[in-house]
C-alpha cells in the first residue's frame, strides 16, 4: 500500500482528512479558451488504501461520468479510511465534442504510458503516468460500448490473478470477462505500475442508463467495503446473485446489409438457434434471420438501425469458467 501521508499533484499537498479540487489545464482549445479537468480528492484521517475511480476516457462514454457523478453526490467518495481520487472526465476535449477521440485524432485509451513532447492525447497519457497513477493502490476504470453497441454491465480482468479476480467477485457486476491487457491502454500502464484495477463496461456512447449506473455505484460500494473504506454511513448491498465468469466468448458478425432489428436485449441467455434479430432490404424483397450460433449470454448487443456486412452485432459467451 502506498503511503496515505503524503500526496502531492501537480506540485499541491493533500493532508490527511482534507478535501481539495485540483483543476488540471494540459493545453487550451484553438479559440484560446481554457478546458481545465477536475481531479477531485477527499481524504480520511486514518491511514488506509488510496482508490482512483475514473471515467470518460473516451469523451463520449458518459454513464462512465454519471457513475462517478453519483459517487461524489451521494459522498460515497468520501471514505472511513484512505484516499478516494475521483476523476469523472479525464478526456474533457472529447466530452465537449462528445467524441470518442482527442482533438487529434487519437485514442487516449491507446497511446499510455505517452509522452511529454508528444501529440496531445500523448501528453495527457504522461501527466497520468507520472502524476496520478503512482499515487494509487486500486483503481475502477469505467467504460461505456462504443458505435452504439450496449454492454452489459460487466468486469474485465486479466486472467490468472487471484487478487483481481476476488475484486471482480466483490464487486459484483453481472458479468465478469477475462481480458488480456491492450498495449497502451490506462489498464496496461496502471498495471505495470502495480495499480490493481478492475475496467468496467456497461451501457453505450452517448447515452445513460439508470440500471446501468445502479449496477456500477452498487459494485463501487462492495469495492470500498471490501477494503474497510465506506463511510459508515453508507451501505453496501451484498445480497445477491454470484458474478458469471466468462472465459471465452465470441462475436457474432452481421451476415448482410440492411436494416436491422435486434429482438433479444443485452444480458439475456440464449440456446442455440434462437432468433436474435432480423436484416431486411428497405424494399419489401428479402428479411434474413440472424441465429444464436451457440447456447451463450449476450454480453454486448448493437442497437444501430442499419448494419452493414461484417459488422458486429452481438458479443456471445461460448465458454463460462467452471463449464
Amino acid at each position: 500500500m502506498k503511503s496515505n501521508n503524503l500526496i502531492e499533484l501537480l506540485g499541491e499537498t493533500v493532508l490527511p482528512g482534507e478535501s481539495k479540487i485540483i483543476e488540471v489545464e494540459i493545453a487550451k482549445l484553438h479559440t484560446m479558451t481554457k478546458l481545465k479537468i477536475p481531479i477531485i480528492i477527499e481524504r480520511s484521517k486514518i491511514e488506509g488504501p488510496i482508490v482512483l475511480f475514473s471515467a470518460g476516457l473516451h469523451g463520449d462514454e458518459i454513464n462512465g461520468t454519471e457513475i462517478v457523478r453519483q459517487l461524489i453526490i451521494n459522498k460515497i467518495n468520501k471514505p472511513k479510511c484512505g484516499t478516494i481520487i475521483c476523476i469523472p472526465i479525464i478526456n474533457i476535449f472529447g466530452f465537449v465534442n462528445q467524441s470518442r477521440q482527442f482533438p487529434d485524432g487519437r485514442d487516449l485509451n491507446r497511446v499510455f504510458p505517452g509522452s511529454k513532447n508528444g501529440s496531445l492525447a500523448s501528453r495527457f497519457a504522461h501527466f497520468l503516468v507520472k502524476e496520478v497513477i503512482p499515487n494509487i493502490d486500486y483503481a475502477v476504470d469505467f467504460h461505456a460500448g462504443g458505435a452504439s453497441r450496449f454492454n452489459a454491465a460487466q468486469i474485465r480482468i486479466v486472467p490468472n490473478n487471484k487478487e483481481l479476480k476476488e475484486l471482480a467477485k466483490v464487486f459484483n457486476a453481472p458479468f465478469t470477462l477475462y481480458s488480456k491487457n491492450i498495449q497502451g491502454s490506462f489498464r496496461n500502464a496502471s498495471t505495470k505500475l502495480g495499480v490493481k484495477m478492475l475496467l468496467f463496461e456497461g451501457g453505450k456512447s452517448l447515452d445513460l442508463n439508470t440500471e446501468i449506473t445502479e449496477v456500477g455505484v452498487d459494485g463501487a460500494k462492495r469495492f470500498l467495503a471490501h477494503l474497510d473504506m465506506l463511510s459508515p454511513k453508507k451501505e453496501a448491498d451484498f445480497t445477491y446473485d454470484d458474478t458469471l465468469f466468462i472465459e471465452k466468448s465470441t462475436w457474432i458478425r452481421a451476415t448482410f446489409s440492411g436494416m436491422f432489428i435486434g429482438l433479444v436485449k443485452a444480458g439475456s441467455f440464449v440456446n442455440k438457434g434462437d432468433i436474435l434479430a432480423t436484416i431486411s432490404d428497405p424494399f419489401g424483397k428479402v428479411e434474413h434471420n440472424v441465429k444464436a450460433p451457440n447456447d451463450g449470454y449476450l454480453i454486448n448487443v448493437n442497437d444501430a438501425a442499419i448494419v452493414y456486412q461484417g459488422d458486429a452485432i452481438f458479443h456471445i459467451s461460448t465458454v463460462l469458467e467452471n463449464d
